[in-house]
């Protein structure tokens, strides 16, 4: 069996080879680079368990980042369990041939509990007092304090909101290479966040885009040394690539001008009561689950859509394809490539949830981009952030609302896939690998990641 090392760069397309990432264009130059092609929605969580499974949404089960429960009327964003995987995962069709390789998983999606030999995953302490803090989880339990003793405690606010940077991505290389000289796993599947950031706050063609290439190029180039000196090879992909982006569609807004959505308000603050509405959407950025109460409204709601400005495809029923699984909503609407959906249903700004200006990825039922961004003023200034930071610590509740909530700040977004027009992500395959096609779907990758563990090419 040949190691392999699959390095997840977020975001990287083939425009980004050259002068601003020479460690990467170099093992390019090398091997050989492929267009991959990511299943409806090109989301993290359905693309990689595409990855891991060689199945489609309708399939294996992940149809966005996060969807709504019929049975409970709940919405849930950014679970861990692997048993929402449904079908067989590339270690466990590995195993089957050979029972002695191992896996190491860091910072892929659904790596709870999973059957991966070493995991690594993000895992927030919540505390009674209303605390947050960084951790992580890991299998085996004594990783995790190995980890976080030889680099550092988990910089989790790097990881995901306004602060969001190249520290996440160093810590998970730092993590990988800890990982690989401790168990010697067979493949290893490495999360590399940085590039996302920067595309979706800036926008795909950002003058700074060249500085965040730079930044992450190096982290990669210190992998890509240490894995070969290790004789492991390295396979570096992405899941999606961002567009350009100037505006949001507040689908559940447009839905609610219909009286199809049903708010509640408390504490004078309007909240989405999903059980009560006819029609409500779970957007996941350019794509939007919508659940239809009865059946024989779909057809009003596909009208509603499809006459709304920045929605260029929507789909109902059987034109749901390969993503039609029992999680889909009735109705998908995907935008048009400069817009993205925001699950925004408020008609006064003041109305808004009080978690809406906070990072809060469990509680708002989509995903929202805006979280990487401050507000503009006050609100979001580096004093009052330092004011909320020091009350916080001397054990003081305090709402930390410091996130814009204009859609127009976010610049860059994707779910999109290239048949409609959306640029297409990277694969550039280790260097035992002599035949791979020019473009290929993403379901196609776990066969492939076999033959290249177990030489068979």
């Amino acid at each position: 069996m040949r190691r392999i090392a699959i390095l997840n760069v977020v975001g990287l397309t083939e425009s980004h080879l050259g002068p601003h990432t020479p460690c990467i264009s170099s093992l390019a130059h090398k091997t050989s680079v492929s267009t991959l092609e990511p299943p409806l929605p090109a989301v993290t969580s359905t693309v990689q368990s595409t990855i891991l499974t060689g199945l489609q949404p309708i399939d294996h089960g992940i149809v966005a980042n996060g969807w709504h429960e019929r049975s409970t009327h709940e919405t849930f964003f950014w679970r861990q369990a692997n048993s929402l995987v449904q079908g067989e995962q590339v270690w466990e069709a590995l195993r089957e041939t050979y029972p002695s390789a191992t896996v190491a998983n860091l910072f892929w999606w659904f790596n709870m509990d999973s059957s991966v030999d070493y995991a690594v995953t993000p895992r927030p302490q919540y505390k009674a007092d209303g605390r947050k803090i960084p951790d992580i989880w890991t299998t085996p339990s004594e990783l995790r304090s190995v980890l976080q003793n030889k680099f550092g405690q988990f910089p989790l606010f790097k990881f995901w909101g306004p602060a969001a940077g190249i520290e996440s991505s160093a810590w998970i290389a730092n993590a990988a290479i800890e990982v690989d000289r401790l168990y010697n796993p067979t493949i290893s599947f490495v999360y590399l966040p940085h590039l996302d950031y920067p595309l979706q706050r800036l926008g795909p063609n950002h003058r700074d885009v060249p500085k965040e290439l730079s930044a992450i190029d190096a982290i990669v180039g210190k992998l890509i040394d240490y894995y070969s000196k290790n004789k492991i090879e390295v396979c570096i992909l992405s899941e999606y690539a961002i567009e350009e982006v100037d505006d949001a569609i507040a689908i559940n807004r447009v839905l609610r001008n219909h009286n199809l959505v049903s708010i509640r308000e408390e504490n004078s603050r309007e909240h989405l009561d999903a059980g009560a509405s006819e029609a409500f959407a779970v957007p996941d950025h350019q794509v939007a689950h919508v659940y239809v109460r009865q059946a024989e409204n779909i057809p009003i709601v596909v009208k509603v859509l499809q006459e709304t400005p920045g929605i260029e495809f929507v789909y109902s029923g059987e034109e749901r394809g390969r993503l039609a699984h029992e999680r889909c909503g009735d109705i998908v609407a995907i935008s048009q490539s400069n817009r993205w959906f925001s699950h925004d249903w408020w008609l006064d700004a003041s109305k808004a949830p009080d978690y809406q200006a906070t990072v809060d990825i469990h509680k708002k039922p989509g995903y929202d981009p805006r979280e990487l961004l401050l507000a503009k003023g006050w609100r979001g200034s580096a004093p009052r952030i330092a004011l909320k930071l020091l009350l916080k610590k001397l054990g003081q509740r305090t709402l930390f609302d410091v996130i814009t909530i204009d859609p127009k700040a976010v610049k860059g977004s994707h779910g999109r896939t290239p048949n409609m027009g959306a640029p297409s992500p990277i694969l550039i395959a280790p260097e035992c690998a002599k035949k791979v096609p020019h473009s290929l779907p993403c379901a196609t990758l776990k066969e492939l990641i076999l033959d290249w563990v177990t030489c068979s090419l």
